[in-house]
């Protein structure tokens, strides 16, 4: 059985920026703060075996994101397009069903809500 070995990664200066505000920034989503943190470890030249028992996560999930760094850089960590069922709701129906569950009891009475599925 072939030994694979880890993709060599070396972050432009400002990737390397924007990588640690995506790791360590209170903004950012957790599984992007993850995927941040795995590409950090991967440039101080850490195998990927201790990475995952590090970040406590699967071997394969770091070869995953580990290696979508090397081929495509910053872009490779974010969630690719998924295939199914396009959304039931417009984005304006969905932010007026937000504003109205934001209000007051009080004032939702009589309000009227008329969405309809595309």
């Amino acid at each position: 059985m072939p030994i694979r070995t880890a993709c060599p990664i070396a972050p432009s200066a400002a990737e390397r920026v924007r990588l640690k505000k995506m790791a360590y920034g209170h903004k950012t989503e957790h599984r992007l703060r993850v995927r941040a943190q795995v590409v950090l470890h991967a440039t101080r030249g850490r195998s990927n075996a201790r990475i995952a028992r590090e970040t406590g996560l699967h071997l394969d999930t770091v070869r995953r994101w580990r290696g979508r760094f090397a081929q495509v850089g910053l872009p490779g960590l974010k969630d690719r397009r998924r295939c199914g069922r396009p959304a039931s709701f417009t984005p304006l129906q969905a932010a007026e069903v937000k504003a109205l569950a934001c209000r007051l009891p009080a004032r939702n009475r009589g309000a009227d809500l008329t969405l309809v599925a595309p």
